[in-house]
């Protein structure tokens, strides 16, 4: 009697055992080892993509919104999908120093070492602040992130399932050869329409400089070419006799490389992201207009705004308790 009962413990654990680790092996962890989802997998099949294409980010404050990229075999990026900030804390303009909680604007270079797995705010890649052209101005702040977690001091903070997404899309571009993406992140969509209306902000000539970058991609679907010299961002171009310029002294004599338009054909309006309740941008008089970009040359007019204190505690508002 003893040893049958002895046998059918052992056979009893043994079954849990199994189960357990059956259910362990239906599970994925840990995160950043995930696969993309079935549906952007799918996503990715309709657009004649494949996860392991190169990426390009483009982040915009206003309107809180992030896009991803992917870069086909003929060289130049398509839409991917635009999903929606969880949550940036301060206003529009650069990141100036450490402890202002201010989320950088600018352009960024992340590769494999500034991809973070195992960070607090689920995950995370570091988005290479400063750089360059921040150290330029002698600006200081570090761990500036695109992460998950919903709550910012000064990061870009997604929802954890949009952040895992992110993630892996990023994960995989660098498992397919890609060195580096940028990430060009903006005060809002930098159209004509849109500077003209922000005439009188501190920032002007700043986001003159940027919108440089955004026509570029705007109009080629190219990643720019970026160098930092005179304390502003030149774009596109190639210096003489090869000088390698210095981001605080005078830019050495360069010549701007020829610009090609290029326009993909027409895609379905993309609804994969969530519409967002009261993004900054619609308390600025900010026109969002489509993701579809428009494919021409846009001279770089006047820009800026001066935020009311009533634009501004909307955009603090969205600053988190929590400090990265």
């Amino acid at each position: 009697m003893l040893r049958s009962k002895f046998v059918t413990a052992v056979l009893l654990g043994g079954v849990v055992a199994a189960v357990a680790a059956l259910g362990g092996c239906g599970q994925f962890s840990p995160p950043y080892m995930k696969p993309l989802s079935a549906r952007t997998a799918m996503l990715l099949g309709t657009k004649g993509m494949t996860e392991q294409q190169p990426i390009l980010i483009r982040i915009f404050k206003a309107e809180s919104e992030l896009e991803i990229w992917k870069q086909k075999d003929d060289g130049h990026y398509y839409h991917l999908k635009t999903y929606p900030i969880c949550a940036y804390s301060g206003g529009l303009g650069p990141k100036l120093k450490q402890g202002d909680r201010q989320a950088p604007e600018g352009f960024y270079l992340v590769d494999k070492d500034l991809m973070n797995p195992k960070s607090k705010y689920y995950l995370a890649f570091n988005m290479g602040y400063p750089n360059a052209y921040d150290r330029s101005f002698g600006r200081t702040g570090a761990n500036l992130m695109v992460h998950g977690d919903c709550t910012s001091s000064g990061c870009y903070a997604m929802t954890d399932a949009v952040m895992e997404e992110i993630y892996v899309l990023a994960r995989e571009a660098f498992a397919g050869g890609q060195e580096k993406f940028q990430v060009h992140a903006f005060p809002f969509r930098m159209t004509k329409a849109n500077l003209a209306a922000q005439k009188e902000h501190d920032w002007y000539t700043f986001w003159k400089n940027l919108k440089e970058g955004y026509d570029f991609f705007e109009t080629t679907r190219l990643a720019p070419a970026l160098a930092v010299c005179g304390k502003r961002y030149v774009v596109n171009a190639t210096f003489a006799d090869g000088k390698h310029p210095h981001p605080r002294r005078s830019c050495p004599r360069y010549e701007k490389l020829p610009v090609v338009a290029f326009k993909p054909p027409k895609e379905a309006p993309n609804m994969s992201h969530a519409s967002l309740s009261k993004p900054l941008g619609s308390v600025m008089g900010l026109s969002f207009g489509s993701i579809t970009p428009t494919y021409r040359a846009m001279t770089l007019g006047p820009a800026t705004p001066t935020l009311s204190k009533k634009s501004k505690k909307k955009t603090l508002s969205k600053k988190s308790k929590k400090k990265k």
